[in-house]
């Protein structure tokens, strides 16, 4: 005779590792000898008498999840259905593609039957993922948002963020008699600026398709329409990518920052563009720290012109009294 003693489980908000008690902690009785003395091999999947060796249960399966989690939070960051949702594809990355390899699921070469009927299955697929003119729109645009952010270096999180700036423009209209190009790269400067990942109007039109004055009206709309909050930039976020490119050592970086915050609380920065503002005092930190740079060399990294710096550079000088 098989009694089968199971305990009364309480499901605890708290914790569901009593709700997902294995069968090892189940109290059970040899059907042969009734012995108590059971031994559950988690590898074989058995549950064996330690006494006589009965296999009393076997292939059994735990549904339960291969990681151990100690609390809600745990269970929450471990827990795994899928590819999580991102806003930088049209379809929110829920859709499959079609593999461009053809080969077939054990690696071998597809025949040239086979291979254009996959090429006209990848051309249907292409054209069902979009089902009207607007997402055809928003998959354009957010591609050109992935190409402009991967040619910038900038992070994932400004790539989400551009993403989710373009389609609040897109769900209001905003983009009604502007270039989709346009709008993406003014998205694109907005999620840098928002992000505090220092980029210039001048970087963002180097890797787009349109002209800085339209990046600049489109970014001033966008941001003005959608009531994006944008600190001023701060120019020292960009001594350090400026110093690095031009080899310059920690003591200069130092010297630099230094001289943005005396002449900055000196009221200088007023009105003065971030970028050549921060050239300026690289210039001057290099010529002070003996690691001289010239006007032409930090001006080509800062993308600003040698006028500029010449300019920043005497008002800084002065301000900082040294001649």
């Amino acid at each position: 005779m098989v009694a089968n003693l199971t305990r009364q489980r309480e499901r605890d908000p708290q914790s569901e590792e009593n709700a997902r008690e294995s069968e090892g902690d189940r109290e059970r009785i040899c059907s042969e000898c009734e012995s108590a003395t059971l031994i559950k091999s988690d590898d074989q999947g058995e549950l064996v008498c330690k006494d006589c060796g009965l296999i009393v249960e076997e292939t059994n399966i735990d549904h339960g999840p291969e990681w151990r989690a100690f609390n809600h939070s745990e269970r929450q960051n471990k827990s795994r259905v899928g590819s999580p949702t991102t806003k930088t594809m049209h379809d929110k990355g829920l859709t499959t593609q079609i593999d461009w390899k053809n080969k077939d699921a054990y690696g071998r070469s597809l025949s040239p039957e086979k291979r254009n009927q996959i090429r006209r299955l990848r051309k249907w697929q292409e054209r069902i993922r979009t089902k009207d003119a607007g997402e055809r729109n928003l998959q354009f645009a957010l591609s050109e948002i992935d190409r402009m952010a991967s040619a910038l270096g900038v992070p994932r999180s400004v790539r989400e963020v551009a993403s989710v700036i373009y389609r609040r423009t897109l769900s209001e209209d905003l983009i009604r008699g502007r270039s989709i190009e346009g709008v993406a790269t003014g998205c694109l400067y907005a999620a840098c600026r928002k992000e505090g990942i220092p980029r210039s109007l001048a970087e963002v039109a180097e890797v787009s398709r349109v002209e800085r004055k339209e990046i600049g009206r489109t970014y001033r709309y966008v941001s003005e329409s959608l009531g994006l909050e944008m600190r001023p930039v701060d120019p020292q976020e960009y001594v350090p990518r400026f110093c690095s490119e031009l080899e310059l050592s920690e003591a200069v970086q130092l010297k630099t920052k230094e001289i943005i915050q005396v002449t900055t609380e000196k009221g200088l920065l007023s009105g003065k563009s971030p970028t050549g503002y921060a050239a300026a005092a690289i210039y001057a930190a290099s010529l002070l720290c003996s690691e001289k740079k010239t006007q032409r060399e930090v001006a080509d990294v800062a993308q600003v012109t040698e006028v500029t710096i010449r300019n920043r550079y005497q008002e800084q000088m002065e301000a900082m009294g040294i001649e």
